[in-house]
């Protein structure tokens, strides 16, 4: 039997991946089965539950790959030299969140939305949730360390309520890009800096 390359497990990997976020965006999480997913993948069930046990399974994986471009985002900001402020990081962020929603297969952060309103009653949802989440609200009070070194930030506050607030403002971007379709990262960081002063 020949043996299978890294190259095809990960070709497999992602096309399921790819059909699972693609049957959420089409008839929403709660409503997507394995069965959905299978048949969107062009794979034979034992080859999708090889990869990928459950539909929980799934939606850490898709959210592994959107968060994985969100930590090279975050890689770049903080390798600057340049004075960084949390703002700053926001809009970049936002910005890299438009742009991954654009791109070929569907937009995730309706996927992302789903989830986080499908981990208020289900559990193995909310760990997964909880997990990513946290890892993003993470680098977000690495942001705020480095505003804090620079002396952008108030250096008395804890850099984790910082990261709290910058976390809190996401979601409410993605609701009102998807259900209003009028915001934009700046209009969205223009408004904030009204706010903030």
């Amino acid at each position: 039997m020949p043996k299978v390359t890294v190259e095809h497990r990960t070709a497999r990997h992602d096309q399921i991946v790819s059909a699972a976020r693609r049957c959420a965006i089409e008839q929403g999480f709660h409503k997507t089965t394995m069965a959905d997913v299978i048949r969107e993948s062009g794979l034979s069930a034992g080859a999708v539950y090889g990869y990928f046990k459950s539909k929980d399974e799934l939606v850490s994986a898709i959210a592994d790959q959107a968060l994985s471009s969100v930590d090279e985002l975050f890689e770049g900001i903080l390798a600057s030299d340049q004075p960084l402020t949390p703002l700053a990081a926001l809009r970049a962020t936002l910005e890299h969140v438009v742009e991954i929603a654009e791109q070929p297969g569907g937009d995730v952060t309706r996927v992302a939305l789903q989830a986080w309103a499908e981990a208020m009653h289900n559990d193995a949802i909310a760990g997964i949730a909880r997990e990513k989440y946290s890892l993003l609200r993470h680098k977000f009070a690495e942001v705020a360390r480095r505003a804090q070194a620079d002396g952008t930030v108030d250096a008395d506050v804890d850099p984790e309520y910082i990261a709290q607030v910058m976390f809190a403002l996401i979601p409410g971007f993605l609701l009102q890009r998807l259900l209003l379709g009028d915001v934009t990262p700046k209009t969205f960081a223009t408004g904030l800096t009204a706010l903030l002063k």
